[in-house]
């Protein structure tokens, strides 16, 4: 159902011309909310904004955090994007949420998208498409819905912890990027922890019968994730060698930062990559082990019991004449001998560590 909906809403865009702001998401009941932080080192103002002209007043002198949250206002946001000035194409992308990150640089700003990702209350990862519009005193924020990973950063900014007061709007769209990224960790890690936990499961042999599913599961969260993160190395790049005003040369080293975590991140995502590839090798090598266990204790039994059967059979054969049936301890014999052939091949099993 969920991908019938999804196919139906990319054709909005097929035969529109380029430039069209038509939101492409499935949640088209999502409310307007609007909050802003217009602040400088002395003082901070918090509000939540109810109509879209109000994201025009602010004074000149202070930085200005504009956080949109509702992308299928699309009205809303084509006013936004005139009093910015914003290219067409930059709102055809914002309200595109199947954009790839990327960066793309205009004289009076620098329009970013990446993607946010966290984990749910459901243990579900959520991956969001912000976008971000960085201008000389300015920054707007895109989200297609409430909740986000930005607390940290209106608590630093409400109670003027560390730098975000006193520095540009550069910086302030360092930390927006900075607590997407600290969640990408947290991501990855919940990730390290499943495929760990699955490792222990295989080894002990206490697996569900469910298991390859969650596996096949796993891997297209892992995926997903890869595809969320690897582009934005590429946007942290452009922005540390971008010449233009709006970066300021001591904030390259934070975005350098933020690129160095971003290695890290990648390099633990490959690695979860190729392991839970290997996870499934040995899930389907445990299951060939015990295969072959099973098969090996029915080749014994077999094994032992041909011989068995092979006497019984030539002694139970309707011939008048069978020697051995006249002698009176003929039945015990045969079975001590039975006895001493099983008891026999117990042992060369044995000292073969067949068994």
């Amino acid at each position: 159902m969920a991908k019938s909906i999804r196919s139906l809403v990319s054709r909005k865009k097929i035969g529109q011309t380029p430039g069209s702001v038509i939101y492409t998401g499935e949640k088209s009941d999502q409310k307007l909310f609007i909050e802003a932080f217009d602040y400088n080192k002395e003082q901070c103002i918090v509000k939540e904004l109810t109509n879209v002209e109000e994201c025009f007043n602010f004074e000149a002198g202070t930085i200005t955090w504009i956080n949109i949250n509702g992308l299928n206002h699309v009205i809303a946001i084509e006013k936004i994007g005139e009093h910015y000035e914003l290219h067409p194409l930059v709102l055809e992308d914002i309200v595109n949420i199947s954009q790839r990150p990327k960066i793309d640089e205009h004289d009076e700003y620098l329009f970013v998208v990446l993607k946010m990702l966290y984990y749910n209350d459901d243990e579900k990862i959520v991956s969001e498409q912000v976008s971000f519009i960085l201008g000389e005193d300015y920054v707007l924020s895109f989200q297609e819905a409430e909740g986000d990973v930005f607390d940290s950063v209106r608590d630093r900014i409400k109670q003027a912890k560390g730098r975000v007061r006193t520095m540009p709007a550069d910086y302030l769209l360092y930390t927006l990027f900075d607590a997407v990224v600290d969640h990408y960790f947290s991501v990855i890690e919940i990730l390290g922890d499943k495929i760990e936990g699955f490792e222990t499961a295989i080894f002990s042999g206490n697996v569900d019968d469910d298991i390859s599913q969650k596996i096949q599961n796993l891997k297209r969260e892992i995926l997903r994730v890869r595809r969320a993160i690897f582009p934005l190395r590429e946007v942290i790049n452009r922005i540390e060698k971008n010449e233009g005003r709006l970066i300021n040369k001591k904030t390259i080293t934070y975005y350098r930062d933020i690129y160095d975590h971003l290695i890290q991140v990648s390099e633990n995502i490959d690695i979860y990559r190729e392991m839970i590839w290997s996870l499934m090798d040995m899930y389907m090598t445990t299951i060939s082990n015990k295969m072959n266990e099973v098969m090996k204790v029915l080749t014994i039994m077999a094994s032992i019991f041909i011989p068995l059967t092979f006497i019984a059979g030539i002694y139970g054969m309707n011939f008048e004449y069978i020697p051995e049936l006249g002698y009176k301890y003929s039945y015990f014999i045969l079975w001590g001998v039975m006895i001493i052939l099983f008891i026999g091949m117990l042992i060369y099993f044995k000292r073969k560590k067949w068994l």
